[in-house]
């Protein structure tokens, strides 16, 4: 059951150092995929709940105008740690409210979902010129998508939404995240969907929440021949694997004159 909360936003622009945007807006507090992996964890200590993160979503009602003109120039990330397309949007439509703001401007404005209730939308992305909607994975097998995000709509929901956009003129990105180290096949996953898919994103698994524990139990119980690698990185701390997977990915992008980019610890991996 998840616990939802109506609150009034006294404001929904929010400045970011995530390579993606110069301001996120995210038009929920909370996400329902309950994604094992989630790094928004730590955003719950922020809120009044005492559920755990998965299992409570506030609503933002935001009477306010997003300062359109100050934003000239700026990228704009809907959804860095909600989804804007989670299944409350369906009736509270935040999300599509806040986009409205931008239709007729040439705002970069950059969406990333689980979710196909997006295609909703479309009608009001295709009057956003500068709009990228993107879409997180990092598997086609729907089981391992189960155990991990066990909420959140099927990869192959995913997908068809990411070619139905495609096919409408609507630029597309693929997020790879998190790679799961063992888990995640990059090339099964480019080579699928490169047709449909304008630029591929990157971002390793990071293991530094609250939420560590049980992606290790995870590895151990499903995964047992990955134990030792994921010591080998996790509690050794040893970034040569993510090192050797920067230049696998580069080297296939390039062969295949695919559009990537990385948002792997570059700082750590240069020094190691």
């Amino acid at each position: 059951m998840i616990h939802l909360k109506e609150i009034e936003a006294k404001s929904i622009l929010t400045k970011t150092r995530v390579p993606a945007g110069d301001y996120v807006i995210n038009p929920y507090i909370g996400c329902p995929h309950k994604c094992m992996y989630c790094y928004a964890d730590y955003m719950r200590r922020f809120t009044d709940h005492a559920e755990k993160w998965g299992d409570f979503i506030d609503i933002k009602h935001y009477a306010g105008k997003i300062p359109i003109r100050r934003l000239a120039g700026k990228k704009i990330l809907f959804g860095s740690s909600t989804d804007p397309y989670n299944p409350f949007e369906r009736k509270y439509r935040v999300t599509r409210s806040l986009l409205a703001q931008f239709a007729g401007t040439n705002i970069a404005v950059q969406i990333l979902t689980k979710s196909d209730l997006i295609l909703d939308d479309l009608d009001l992305l295709e009057k956003i010129p500068n709009c990228t909607a993107g879409f997180s994975l990092n598997t086609l097998d729907d089981g391992i998508r189960r155990a991990l995000e066990p909420r959140a709509p099927s990869i192959e929901r995913r997908l068809t939404a990411a070619r139905k956009l495609h096919a409408a003129g609507i630029s597309t990105y693929l997020f790879l995240s998190p790679v799961f180290p063992g888990i995640t096949d990059f090339r099964e996953i480019l080579t699928a969907c490169r047709d449909f898919t304008g630029t591929f994103y990157f971002e390793n698994l990071n293991l530094r929440g609250a939420y560590r524990p049980a992606v290790l139990a995870y590895i151990r119980e499903n995964h047992p021949s990955l134990v030792p690698l994921y010591d080998d990185i996790y509690r050794r701390k040893n970034m040569e694997y993510w090192r050797i997977m920067e230049k696998e990915i580069g080297a296939f992008c390039r062969k295949h004159d695919i559009k990537y980019g990385s948002y792997f610890y570059h700082e750590k991996i240069k020094k190691a």
